[in-house]
């Protein structure tokens, strides 16, 4: 078998919804870059106590992206049928999870942050920090979760350039506010980390606004009314839940992993804070094709498979797994040339600096193992159906051998901050394996559709 498709369709459908995607993603993580090189230029407190706080809304962001991805699994197989009504009712009851989970997480960021705070790291100036951050974004929250399902949910109908014209409107209020608020410039008071939680809220809520927009007045695929995005139609709920729970559970426990290394890093010290979120960051951006690659190739395998195309799901299959490993290479590299560079814009201390770039010769290692087993997982296998193999991959590798070993070097071995990142890490390499030999049994092949 050859290991390139030979079908111009093909290239066309996943390269235009990775780049729309992957530009997407770029421009919301380069917010959260500026959002980092401002409050590091600030104090490091700052800095230190937003990455504490954003570590609880990107669980947040995980389950969600978890909700959606039960749309897109089972919205995609129907697009491929062409029966664009069921999609309608599967969005209304995935949009009913999306609102409780930014009810739950409201609450806990405007009653509790200082609680919230405290499982994070020992640090009480770090805290004092996060928790005006936490009460500010509170509301955020909830926003967040309706226009984030929404626009990841058109991903089922080929639908994305949309989520990049909300990202690049988000990005050009973040820095006009963050340069405003957080350093009073322009007449504005100074208020530093508040500033960048009052700038998140204004660009989050033009996000809002304009999805809501875009799917009443001009979208002509699914014709979704306000109305019909929050009426309680229940037609697919039991077809939804039995599709997305896995897919919400791998998402939230993930996320929750996510929380908790920087927990483990948190209470080792502030240092390992500071470094840890400049080079998540930095990583995030480079590795951007990899991460999205997941997302495009979930819909083109749920297309693929509601068609009942099934003589082409094995060579597109080939031809993905090894355009995910050219891109973890790039990825790789690009990581690798820029982290200096990078690095040299932050206003921080020299041994945050070494530790910073210590981390992310690390992640230019790992994200070449990132950018096999997490597309595998989340796009081949679960788009063509099997939405239930990726929450148990990552429940065994993260929960069982990375979360209990990296907390033994940190708090029982008392290893170096590096040595515990490495730990922190290794999934990413490990879960290649059982990821390639499932993929390619193909024993994941699901109708999901009525």
């Amino acid at each position: 078998m050859r290991l390139f498709v030979r079908e111009k369709k093909f290239y066309t459908s996943f390269l235009s919804l990775l780049i729309i995607i992957s530009l997407q993603n770029l421009i919301s993580l380069s917010v959260g870059l500026v959002d980092n090189v401002m409050l590091g230029t600030y104090n490091e407190f700052s800095l230190a106590g937003a990455a504490i706080a954003n570590q609880i809304q990107f669980l947040l962001q995980m389950i969600i992206a978890g909700i959606a991805g039960g749309i897109v699994a089972l919205g995609a197989q129907y697009w491929g049928k062409g029966e664009t009504e069921p999609i309608k009712k599967i969005i209304s009851v995935g949009m009913k999870f999306a609102l409780l989970a930014g009810l739950i997480f409201f609450a806990l960021s405007f009653f509790i942050p200082d609680k919230v705070m405290g499982l994070m790291t020992n640090d009480k100036s770090v805290i004092a920090e996060g928790v005006k951050y936490m009460r500010i974004m509170s509301v955020t929250n909830i926003i967040f979760s309706v226009s984030n399902t929404l626009v990841m949910s058109l991903r089922s109908v080929e639908t994305a350039f949309i989520g990049t014209v909300m990202a690049a409107v988000t990005m050009i209020v973040k820095i006009i506010f963050n340069y405003c608020l957080i350093f009073g410039n322009l007449g504005f008071p100074r208020l530093g980390i508040e500033g960048a939680a009052i700038s998140t809220l204004i660009g989050w809520s033009a996000e809002l606004v304009i999805i809501l927009v875009y799917m009443r007045f001009i979208d002509k695929k699914i014709k979704m009314t306000i109305k019909s995005i929050f009426r309680f139609d229940f037609t697919y709920f039991r077809d939804y839940v039995k599709t997305a729970l896995p897919i919400i559970l791998s998402g939230s426990f993930w996320g929750l992993a996510m929380a908790v290394q920087s927990a483990i890093l948190g209470h080792m010290s502030e240092t390992a804070i500071a470094a840890n979120s400049i080079a998540a960051v930095i990583f995030q951006v480079a590795a951007v094709l990899s991460l999205c690659a997941a997302s495009a190739t979930s819909v083109i395998m749920g297309k693929t498979v509601g068609e009942n195309r099934m003589d082409r799901v094995k060579p597109y299959t080939v031809t993905l797994q090894v355009l995910f490993i050219i891109i973890g290479l790039i990825s790789g590299s690009v990581l690798f040339c820029i982290k200096d560079a990078v690095i040299g814009i932050y206003a921080v201390s020299d041994e945050t600096r070494r530790m910073a770039l210590d981390f992310m010769i690390i992640l230019s290692i790992t994200v070449v193992g990132t950018s096999y087993e997490y597309p595998v997982a989340g796009g081949i296998i679960q788009g063509g159906g099997d939405t239930k193999y990726a929450f148990f991959v990552d429940l065994i590798f993260m929960w069982g051998f990375t979360i209990p070993m990296s907390a033994l070097s940190a708090f029982v071995f008392k290893f170096p901050p590096l040595y515990t990142f490495i730990f922190l890490k290794s999934d990413q390499i490990l879960k290649c394996i059982p990821n390639a030999i499932r993929c390619n049994r193909y024993k994941w092949i699901r109708k999901l559709t009525r």
